[in-house]
């Protein structure tokens, strides 16, 4: 049974890595819906607005972090081509390859400990700022300790996860994965236990705390700790250059982060100010969903980083769209199908009228026409995110201008149109964005691909 499990796993393409992956989306999704009920039940419709946009305010770590996680793993994946392991702890190999990774290693620890103490002191002024402007009339809603706790795990969470982006470019995928299902899990128990308990806004910010304390734990209780030892003391002459070879990649890599942030981030907060909490707790409800499903359904993708870099520092690149496209597909697929059973479900839920504590769970996502312009671009993003991922394995960073094109677009879209039109004008403007990028960034891929691949 376990073989033939196996067997039909290999056929669509899970992995390990991947199984891992998966299983923490499942939770993600499945305890999302979990907290869906539970925030329905639990919050108000206006709590249920803070909720949200709290979400939406964190990630301003985009503008801290500026993709730099992502550029970690790549580049000790192209490193670590050069070096053999013979145990867990230790390799051999390449000198230079060997340097270099320690001096990524010491560069990544110092920068991240800077960062994250200037993203809590933006995250406290920021949110402090914002819902004391556009929430006068909420004097019930106890949000002030929440976001304190939040901005304080937020920053501590920012400080260790580019560690976890360095095993999984020395290709422990798995270890990684494994690691962040356990934190899901934890974290999604505490959230509904604390819910039942009566915490409500405090429920997510003391899950989080517990989670997070999850990979300090692993790291320094396990063998990482020596690894990461082993690493840090082979530094010889020949480092990581920032100035030379990351920043050069990290900007551009940047600047698509920072777009990404006014494309995907930007509804919540502009819904909370100019249509109220409970609008923005429905937009906060329903993306909560597509947002674990495109997460989902990206896992094919994003496990496949270090096995994708690998391929192009060897320049095997038949190998590498072989794989890729197989991987695409099978995602792709994955997606629609994921899109078409959520719909299904709120039509039920509302088609029945089906009640939680005597309120209905329908009317907490948004109606159903913004909503399909909502899923449409969850389809079409993945299939961008997939090309993208391509494209940057290669230490390349040729989606900046579009990047920067539609996240300039789609602010003013989302500030005009929500002015004027409120969600309609929101959903609407974000789906035809998001067509337009599709087909820009098609074109971008099939270009960069021939042009690299023939140098």
């Amino acid at each position: 049974m376990i073989e033939l499990i196996k067997k039909g796993s290999n056929k669509i393409g899970i992995d390990g890595a991947i199984a891992f992956t998966i299983l923490s989306r499942i939770i993600q999704a499945g305890g999302g819906v979990m907290t869906l009920l539970f925030v329905a039940r639990c919050l108000t419709k206006v709590e249920q607005g803070y909720y949200y946009t709290f979400g939406s305010i964190l990630a301003i770590q985009i503008f801290f972090e500026l993709g730099l996680s992502g550029i970690i793993t790549q580049f000790v994946a192209h490193e670590n081509a050069n070096l053999t392991w013979y145990d867990r702890v230790s390799f051999s190999g390449s000198e230079v390859s060997s340097s270099r990774l320690a001096s990524l290693l010491r560069f990544t620890v110092k920068w991240f400990a800077v960062i994250s103490l200037l993203l809590f002191f933006g995250l406290l002024i920021a949110g402090y700022l914002f819902f004391s402007t556009y929430g006068k009339g909420n004097v019930d809603v106890n949000w002030h300790i929440p976001w304190v706790i939040l901005s304080v795990t937020t920053s501590l969470s920012l400080m260790v996860s580019p560690i976890l982006a360095f095993f999984e470019g020395l290709g422990r995928v798995k270890e990684v994965a494994r690691i962040r299902m356990i934190q899901q899990v934890t974290q999604l128990s505490f959230v509904l236990i604390l819910f039942s308990l009566g915490f409500k806004l405090f429920s997510a910010p003391v899950a989080a705390i517990v989670s997070f304390l999850i990979v300090p734990l692993w790291i320094f209780f396990g063998n990482k700790r020596k690894l990461l030892t082993f690493i840090w003391n082979k530094l010889g002459e020949w480092q990581i250059n920032y100035r030379l070879e990351i920043f050069p990649y990290q900007w551009k890599i940047a600047l698509s982060w920072i777009s990404g942030y006014f494309i995907f981030q930007l509804f919540n907060p502009v819904l909370f100010a100019t249509e109220g909490a409970v609008v923005a707790g429905q937009m906060g409800m329903t993306l909560a969903i597509l947002n674990a499903i495109l997460m989902l359904t990206l896992s094919w993708v994003s496990t496949k980083v270090p096995f994708f870099s690998g391929l192009i520092a060897k320049k095997e690149y038949e190998q590498l769209d072989c794989f890729f496209n197989k991987t695409l597909i099978q995602s792709t697929l994955l997606n629609v199908f994921s899109l078409t059973v959520f719909f299904i479900l709120i039509f039920i839920l509302r088609y029945y009228d089906i009640r939680i504590a005597g309120k209905n769970f329908g009317d907490r996502f948004l109606p159903f026409l913004p909503m399909l312009f909502m899923m449409i671009p969850v389809l079409l993003n993945h299939v961008i995110a997939a090309w993208a991922t391509y494209l940057r394995c290669h230490k390349k960073e040729p989606m900046m201008i579009q990047s920067i094109v539609i996240g300039l677009l789609c602010s003013i879209s989302t500030i005009t149109l929500g002015k004027y039109f409120g969600v309609i004008g929101i959903t609407v403007g974000y789906m035809i964005l998001t067509v337009i990028g599709f087909v820009w960034t098609y074109f971008i891929f099939t270009i960069k691909k021939k042009e690299w691949h023939n140098e």
